[in-house]
This record gives C-alpha cells, structure tokens and sequence, in this order.
C-alpha cells in the first residue's frame, strides 16, 4: 500500500509511463474472438478530490495557485496515459469514480457547508477535469464510468439517491456508459435516469457483491423494467453492483458465492434482452 505522504504532491502533475499500462498488457493476451480485455483505473476527478480534501490543501496550494490549474495539469495528463493504454491496445477502460457517491444526500450537503465549500460549483469541478481527460479520446475506445459508492470488505461509505448530480455527470460526463449501484434502498430511486444524455449507456448494477445471498430473478427482472420507464431498454445493461473486491481481503463471499452472482447476472440478461 501507498504510504499517506504518497498522495501528497510533490510537484507539478505530468504523465509518466503509466505502471497500470504493464498490467494492462498482462490482461490483453487472454483476449480472444468473445471476449474484450478491460481495465480500470481511477478517475479524473478521483486524483482532484484527494488533492484538495482538508488535509491535503495546504500542500497542493504550493504547487497550484487555483483549482483550475489544477484541473488543467489532471486533464492533459489523464489525455496523455488515455493514449498510452490505446497505444498498448486498450479498447475498454473504465473509470472508476468515488467522487459523485461522496456528494450525494444529506449529509455531503452539510460536511461542505461546514467546509464553507460551494457543492455545485464543486460538482462542476469533477465534471470539468473528468470532460477535460476525455478530449481527443480515441473514436473506437469505450470509456465508461462506474460511480461506487464503497466496497471494503463488504461496507459502503456513502448514502443517498444520485438526483443531485445528475444533472452533472449524468447528463453532461462524456463517457460512452455509466455504471450505477442500484443494489439497495440507499442509492434511491430511478427517476434520475431520465437525465441521461441519449449518447450514454447505463448499467444497472442491482446484484450487490456485498452479501452471498442471491438476489430474486423475478425482483431483479422487475427492476429492469422499473428503470425502463426512463431509458429505453436498448440503452440498459445488467451487471453486479461492484467488483468483488476493493481491497486484498475481498468482500465476504466465497468463490463459489461470486461464480453464482454472475450466473445469475447471464441468465436475466438473455432472458430480458432475448431479442436485442
């Protein structure tokens, strides 16, 4: 693991060879006639958030007059590590993006009161540095986004329904899809799905990887269909609401446990997109 003083900056924000890109080729060579290799790495906005959380402001002030500065110096090299995974023969990368859970509900609306931190001018701040890394992005490279809202061991970090941003990264964030964590009463509703610029994609994640026990076909089938009335069905994907790990110890499942969840994911999806 990352020592604290590691996600301290230490200078201007360059890209470098990206150690990510080894791991990613690494992944590519089991790619087959079936099957795409994707990989995953933080978000734009991930990187901007830990740089002016509390406690490392002071630090990145030394380095950085403005936030804008700051997103610009992100973006440009987020632009240049996009090119190195394509270059490597990446076609699928996703984003992975703590940042929009973080600011959901009531509770992230009081922490940045107290901060004394406009929220909407904040929200647009992500949405700036993450549009900015995409720029140029490759014609034939998906870049999709999944919005996780905490999977250590089993726990979430954050609650709250995503209508607060959807009007930011659901209707302006330049990804080709969105990955969204439906697997609970904690992410709301589906009404702001309707904010969803008809360019992007959704995946519903409502099988949770957080728990071993299955979830109902019929329920999750229903809920598919709930989430219909917002998107058309051609635009929505099932998948598991996170990955099965976030962390070496894993979340408390078995394998056996995991192999069943994604089972289950495979027969919903060809039984309600039978004729897509």
């Amino acid at each position: 693991m990352a020592a604290v003083e590691d996600t301290y900056l230490i200078g201007k924000v360059k890209a470098k060879a990206h150690p990510f890109v080894e791991g990613f080729k690494f992944l590519k060579q089991f790619e087959d006639e079936n099957t795409v290799a994707k990989y995953t790495i933080p978000a734009p906005a991930q990187m901007f958030q830990q740089m002016i959380v509390p406690a490392n402001f002071e630090n990145t002030r030394k380095y950085y007059a403005t936030n804008e500065e700051l997103i610009r110096d992100i973006g440009k090299a987020y632009q240049e590590v996009i090119k190195q995974f394509y270059e490597a023969g990446c076609r699928n990368l996703q984003l992975d993006d703590c940042t929009w859970g973080a600011i959901v509900g009531d509770a992230a609306k009081q922490r940045y009161k107290n901060l004394g931190q406009d929220l909407d001018e904040v929200k647009g701040q992500l949405l700036e540095v993450n549009n900015l890394a995409l720029e140029g992005k490759p014609a034939d490279m998906v870049i999709t986004s999944h919005i996780c809202r905490g999977n250590y061991h089993s726990t979430f970090f954050t609650s709250g329904p995503y209508d607060s941003v959807a009007d930011y990264v659901f209707a302006k964030e330049n990804v080709d899809a969105l990955f969204l964590e439906y697997d609970d009463a904690r992410s709301g509703g589906f009404a702001p799905l309707a904010k969803v610029s008809e360019d992007k994609k959704v995946v519903l994640g409502l099988v949770t990887t957080k728990s071993p026990e299955l979830e109902d076909k019929e329920t999750v089938i229903k809920r598919i269909h709930e989430a219909e009335k917002y998107i058309p069905l051609e635009r929505l994907y099932l998948s598991p609401q996170c990955g099965f790990a976030s962390c070496e110890i894993g979340n408390k499942l078995t394998e056996e446990e995991q192999w069943a969840k994604l089972k289950l994911v495979k027969e919903i999806a060809e039984e309600v997109w039978k004729d897509a």
